[in-house]
C-alpha cells in the first residue's frame, strides 16, 4: 500500500461508502521516474502519491496528494505519463467527479490545468490514453458532445493536446492555466450515403513506425442503442496534427448551431500554438490578451480527424461481445518485421490480426484474422453459477510480455497467461503451418510446426505474406474433432433438427406407453389380447423409442470431409407373457 489505509477507510465508510470493497487502496498510477516507481493509488476516496525504489520497493521520501494526479473513486478512469520531467494527468479532482482536468505537476515548470467547470473544455468526460509526440502531449478521451442540436445525449471520441512547454497565460487571462489546450473529433466510421460511426473509444496503441509513418490504432465501438458493432481505426499523426491547423469551431448564441470560424476573425499568433524561444512571443505568458480569450472560447476544432484509408481497419458487427483493448506486438516473427495485433473482448475472448498494410497505410481490407482464443474458462477460474460471463469473466486489462512471448490478461478475480501463438495445434501438417500465416510459427526441419523466436537461426519455412501451400499435399491420416463456428446469436440447423426429432421420439414413446397402460388397465377383460396378439409390438416399439440416436460429426482436416458416426444406443427390456426381449432404434 502507499500508506496505511485503516484511519482513511474508517472515514470511508462513515461518510462514504457503503461497501467495505471501495474503501480500499486501489492503484490508479503507475509509472518509471528515474529508476523507480511513481505510484498513486486512491487510499480508500483519499488519494495519495509516492516514490518506491525500483528493486527493493521501499517507499522514498514522503507521501504527496494525489488530487488531480489519481481519481477519488477506482471506477473512474484516469491517465498518467511523465515527459520533460513533469507529470501530466487527466483525471478527476473531486469526490463527485464533477470537475475533469488535464493537469501537469511535479516538475520544474509550473503547475498547469484546464479551465474548471466549462462545458466547452469538457463535458464528463471518460479518459482513456495520452502519448507524448513532438512538442506536445497528445490526450485520447471519449466525452458528451456539445456540438450536436440533438434531443438526446451524444458521446463522440475526442483527442486533445497541450504544449509540453506551456507555462500557463497572464494574469488577466488563463493565469495557471493551459495556453495551447485544442480538441478535435475521432471520425471512425464506415462511409456510405449516411456514415456508420463508431463513437465510443476504448483503447488506442503506442504509436507505432509503420512504413516511415507514425501510427496509432484505436478501439471504438457503437453505443448501447446502436447495431452492436466494433472497429480498429488507424490514425497518421501528421495527419492528426494537421488538424489542429484548421479551422476552429463556434457556437455564437446558446440557440444556435455550431459553424466554422471565418479565417479572419482568427487572432495573431494563431490560437493554441506553442511558443518559440528567440520568437517575438518566447513565452505563453505574454500572449496577447485577445489570442488568449479565444483559446479560452475556442477549444474545439472544425474538422475530424480522418481514419486512414477513410474507413476501419477491423470491423466486427453483430457480435455477442465488444472489443475493448489492445495490445500490438511490432516485432512479432523470427526476422522482428511483423506486426500482431491482439484485442480483448469484454468478456475475455482474445482475437489475433496479422497487419498487412499498404505502402501508403490506407488497405482496410487485407488485414488477416489469425485466430481466436478464449482468454476466460469460468469453470476453470471459479466462476459459479448465473451468467456464464458475469462481472468475473470482465477484462480489465491486456498487457503483452515481450519476453515470455505471453499475453496477461487481467479479469477481477485472476490473472492469465496466454500464450502469443499455438503452433502445436498444427504440429503435424506442414499444410496448415503454413497457411496459418501466423508469423510466430515455422515448419522445422524436425517435421513439426514450431514457436519461432527472434533471431532463430533454426533452418523453417514460412509464407506469411500468402499462405501459399498449393505446391503441398494434403495432410493424410489425420482427423481431429473440431466445431464448426455459428454467426453469434444464431442456432445451429443441425441443433434444430436433432430437437425436432428428439421430440417427435419423445412424444411417441408417451403415447405408445399410455396405450399399453389404457388397454392392460382400464380394460381388464382384453387385457390378454393387446399383449399376446396385437400390442405386444406396439410396446416393444414404443419403448424403444426413449433410447435415440447420438450423432456425432467429425470433420477430415482440410479435406471438407463430412463424417456422421451413428451410435446406435442399447435397447429397452421388455418382459411379455411369452418372456420374449425386444430391442430396437429409430
Amino acid at each position: 500500500n502507499v500508506v496505511s489505509v485503516a484511519s482513511s477507510a474508517d472515514l470511508c465508510v462513515f461518510f462514504c461508502c457503503h461497501f467495505q470493497d471501495e474503501c480500499r487502496n486501489y492503484m490508479k498510477v503507475l509509472l518509471s521516474r528515474q529508476g523507480g516507481l511513481f505510484v498513486c493509488g486512491t487510499n480508500a476516496f483519499n488519494p495519495l502519491c509516492a516514490n518506491y525504489t525500483g528493486d527493493t520497493l521501499e517507499m522514498v521520501g514522503e507521501t504527496v496528494s494525489g488530487m488531480a494526479r489519481c481519481p477519488y473513486d477506482p471506477k473512474h478512469a484516469n491517465v498518467a505519463l511523465f515527459a520533460d520531467g513533469n507529470l501530466f494527468t487527466a483525471t478527476v479532482t473531486d469526490f463527485l467527479a464533477i470537475d475533469a482536468v488535464i493537469y501537469r505537476s511535479l516538475g520544474d515548470s509550473p503547475a498547469l490545468r484546464t479551465v474548471k467547470h466549462d462545458s466547452k473544455w469538457f463535458r464528463e468526460p471518460y479518459f482513456v490514453s495520452a502519448v507524448e509526440w513532438g512538442p506536445h502531449i497528445y490526450f485520447f478521451f471519449r466525452e458528451m458532445a456539445m456540438e450536436f442540436n440533438y434531443l438526446e445525449k451524444v458521446v463522440v471520441s475526442r483527442v486533445a493536446r497541450v504544449c509540453k512547454s506551456d507555462m500557463g497565460g497572464s494574469q488577466r487571462v488563463l493565469e495557471k492555466q493551459w495556453t495551447s489546450f485544442l480538441k478535435a473529433r475521432l471520425n471512425c466510421s464506415i462511409p456510405g450515403d449516411s456514415h456508420f460511426y463508431f463513437n465510443l473509444l476504448h483503447s488506442t496503441s503506442p504509436i507505432l513506425r509503420l512504413h516511415g509513418r507514425d501510427i496509432i490504432l484505436a478501439v471504438f465501438s457503437t453505443p448501447s442503442n446502436s447495431i452492436p458493432g466494433s472497429a480498429v481505426c488507424a490514425f497518421d499523426m501528421e495527419q492528426l496534427a494537421a488538424v489542429f491547423d484548421g479551422r476552429f469551431k463556434e457556437q455564437k448564441s446558446p440557440e444556435s448551431i455550431w459553424t466554422p470560424v471565418a479565417d479572419e476573425l482568427i487572432p495573431k499568433p494563431r490560437p493554441g500554438g506553442c511558443a518559440i524561444q528567440g520568437s517575438r512571443f518566447n513565452s505563453s505568458n505574454s500572449f496577447p490578451d485577445e489570442m488568449l480569450n479565444f483559446v479560452k472560447t475556442h477549444p474545439l476544432m472544425d474538422e475530424a480527424v480522418p481514419s486512414l484509408g477513410q474507413r476501419p481497419w477491423i470491423v466486427r458487427t453483430m457480435v455477442r461481445y465488444q472489443l475493448n483493448k489492445m495490445v500490438v506486438d511490432t516485432n512479432a516473427g523470427p526476422h522482428g518485421n511483423r506486426t500482431v495485433l491482439f484485442l480483448g473482448s469484454s468478456r475475455g475472448t482474445i482475437l489475433k490480426f496479422l497487419i498487412v498494410p499498404n505502402r501508403d497505410n490506407t488497405a482496410s481490407n487485407i488485414n488477416v484474422f489469425l485466430e481466436e482464443l478464449e482468454g476466460y474458462n469460468p469453470e476453470k477460474e471459479g466462476s459459479s453459477g448465473g451468467n456464464r460471463w458475469s462481472i468475473s469473466g470482465l477484462l480489465l486489462s491486456l498487457s503483452l510480455d515481450s519476453i515470455s512471448h505471453t499475453l496477461l490478461l487481467s479479469f477481477p478475480s485472476c490473472v492469465v497467461r496466454v500464450p502469443v501463438a499455438r503452433c502445436q495445434l498444427y504440429s503435424r501438417c506442414m499444410k496448415n503451418c503454413i497457411a496459418s500465416r501466423d508469423p510466430y510459427c515455422g515448419w522445422t526441419r524436425g517435421s513439426t510446426c514450431s514457436f519461432l523466436r527472434a533471431g532463430t537461426r533454426l533452418p523453417f519455412e514460412q509464407d506469411v505474406d500468402h499462405g501459399n501451400t498449393s505446391y503441398l499435399g494434403d495432410c493424410d491420416g489425420l482427423l481431429q474433432e473440431s466445431y464448426v463456428e455459428e454467426p453469434d446469436g444464431l442456432v445451429s440447423v443441425n441443433l434444430l433438427v436433432l430437437s425436432a426429432a428428439s421430440a417427435f421420439a419423445t412424444g411417441a414413446a408417451l403415447s405408445g406407453l399410455m396405450v399399453c397402460w389404457i388397454m392392460t388397465v382400464k380394460h381388464p377383460i382384453k387385457r390378454q389380447l393387446p399383449c399376446d396378439f396385437m400390442s405386444k409390438d406396439l410396446c416393444a416399439f414404443s419403448i424403444s423409442l426413449c433410447v435415440g440416436e447420438r450423432k456425432r460429426r467429425a470433420f477430415a482436416n482440410n479435406r471438407g470431409i463430412d463424417r456422421v458416426v451413428a451410435v446406435a444406443a442399447e435397447g429397452c427390456r421388455q418382459q411379455g407373457n411369452a418372456g420374449t426381449q425386444h430391442t430396437g432404434t429409430i
